[in-house]
């Protein structure tokens, strides 16, 4: 297949490799990284017959722009994502997406924009041709870990696949995403350090998505959160989904590529079932917090994963 490949004719912003995760290593200060919406990364490769946990390419914003060479092969492009396909004859489609499509060598595909969404996924049959590291081929760009030498996915690059298309049937799956504001929380470690004004204020504020929004972490802006007993803590290990209240008193969500330790005391912890639904918000969207008991996260999760296998059942061929 080394005369097969993608050739990338334009980056996009944040384009990498991802999977569900590389996990067992947070002992060694490697984040488990991995896909940041769980729900996309599984229907995009349900739609090419992949396992679930295969790798994808991962945009944010704005994807790559590919170009076959060479072969034949089965794609689908998960998310909310604004892409064309231009055949070798220089006909558009203009692509659908949560839907495979079959590209023969000289098609080309631009992942133009995301729309009321962050992140979109492309998976092709059969998967990448990628090594995996620790059981994984997620990019840890911070790291340098995961496929490409672990960095951004760049242009010219060329981006190999497993095989050549084996089924011609495409499959569509047609599905909402929530513009629900609302994310559940349990309380973190610390939550005590902040008065019951405080915590009151934190439930009732809406909450800014600023710039500063990346794999790593979400920094807010709103109301200051007064901290009563230390703004600093002894470095303890740390989860995905943690809301960290630094010094400035505005809170910062961690992600996928958070830092395995941190002193920063944790008001809250995002619960895992809201996770997808945080990340896919953009910059100047507001957010709010709702805090809930251990077992509504539980039941949460467990309604969650329903939701997903009840979605992928629902795929057909068209």
């Amino acid at each position: 297949m080394k005369n097969k490949f993608f050739e990338v004719l334009r980056a996009g912003i944040s384009t990498t490799y991802q999977d569900g995760g590389r996990f067992g290593l947070q002992h060694f200060g490697v984040a488990p990284s991995g896909c940041m919406d769980l729900k996309s990364f599984k229907i995009a490769n349900y739609l090419v017959g992949n396992d679930l946990n295969e790798g994808v390419i991962e945009f944010a914003y704005q994807g790559p722009l590919l170009k076959l060479n060479g072969g034949k092969t089965k794609v689908a492009i998960a998310g909310n994502v604004h892409f064309e396909i231009t055949n070798s004859k220089n006909e558009k489609i203009y692509g659908e997406c949560n839907r495979s499509y079959i590209l023969n060598s000289g098609d080309q595909i631009d992942i133009a924009a995301t729309k009321k969404s962050v992140y979109g996924y492309l998976a092709v049959e059969g998967g990448f041709d990628l090594k995996p590291f620790h059981n994984s081929v997620s990019t840890l760009t911070r790291a340098s870990i995961g496929p490409n030498e672990g960095k951004k996915i760049n242009i010219q690059d060329k981006i190999y696949y497993k095989k050549d298309c084996t089924d011609q049937n495409n499959l569509i799956e047609t599905s909402s995403y929530s513009e629900n504001n609302v994310i559940r929380v349990l309380k973190g470690p610390q939550y005590d350090f902040f008065s019951e004004d405080t915590q009151k204020k934190f439930f009732s504020t809406l909450y800014k998505i600023t710039n500063l929004t990346d794999r790593m972490g979400m920094r807010l802006e709103g109301e200051f959160l007064k901290n009563n007993v230390s703004t600093n803590i002894r470095s303890e290990g740390i989860t995905k989904g943690a809301i960290q209240v630094p010094g400035d008193g505005f809170p910062i969500i961690l992600l996928a590529d958070h830092p395995t330790i941190g002193g920063y005391p944790k008001i809250a912890n995002v619960i895992s079932a809201d996770y997808d639904l945080l990340v896919q918000k953009k910059p100047s969207m507001s957010i709010s917090f709702k805090l809930v008991e251990i077992s509504e996260a539980e039941s949460a999760f467990q309604s969650y994963e329903k939701e997903i296998d009840k979605m992928l059942s629902k795929i057909k061929k068209v």
